[in-house]
């Protein structure tokens, strides 16, 4: 099983994949536009315990549509957004990794924030850091001044990746999304200007 999806459909939607635009690359994986064929996979790792450990839930299969079509229309809009990514040793995809505004009201919105979800089986080898240090440098060299990040603050991978690309930590604040009781609420900001690095 591969995000909860027989082994034989999960090897038909990678080895059936076609890119219609590479955005960018590292080592291992190619960040590029969404397709139709990656919903399936993307709904199935949107169901993953693991995968959503410090969210609130998992995600339906209706919500994770919802979802995939916001980030197209992000990109449509912007010419960025939340990068489909692709492991370049199998083709298949595994997340996403990108860039995308900041959906709530805070201290410090409007932004835009760099994040990830990558596949539980893709956790612990350092693809989530490789990938967000590519698209800092997109970013960068697309004029965007500050990126944001944000988790909650048990999410203490997630704060890894965002020292280990160089993000400074800028304090906490309460999730407006979040009801007060949730264990989940408080979360950690890291932010990084490009021309104070």
């Amino acid at each position: 099983m591969f995000f909860g999806l027989h082994s034989r459909v999960f090897s038909y939607l990678c080895t059936k994949h076609h890119r219609d635009m590479e955005y960018l690359e590292t080592e291992r994986m190619i960040l590029r536009s969404w397709e139709r064929k990656d919903l399936p996979l993307f709904a199935a790792m949107n169901k993953d315990e693991r995968v959503m450990r410090y969210f609130p839930s998992t995600m339906t299969d209706e919500q994770s549509e919802a979802f995939f079509n916001r980030i197209r229309d992000e990109f449509d809009r912007n010419g960025w957004g939340l990068f489909a990514v692709e492991l370049k040793s199998t083709g298949c995809f595994i997340g996403y990794v990108g860039l995308h505004e900041i959906g709530f009201d805070a201290d410090f919105t409007p932004g835009v924030e760099i994040g990830w979800r990558l596949a539980a089986e893709c956790h612990g080898q350092g693809l989530a850091t490789e990938a967000a240090a590519a698209v800092l440098k997109f970013a960068e060299a697309n004029g965007l001044p500050i990126l944001y990040s944000f988790t909650a603050k048990p999410n203490i991978p997630s704060e890894r990746v965002m020292q280990k690309i160089g993000m400074k930590r800028a304090g906490e604040f309460d999730h407006p999304s979040l009801p007060p009781d949730s264990p989940l609420r408080r979360h950690i900001l890291y932010r990084i200007e490009f021309d104070k690095r």
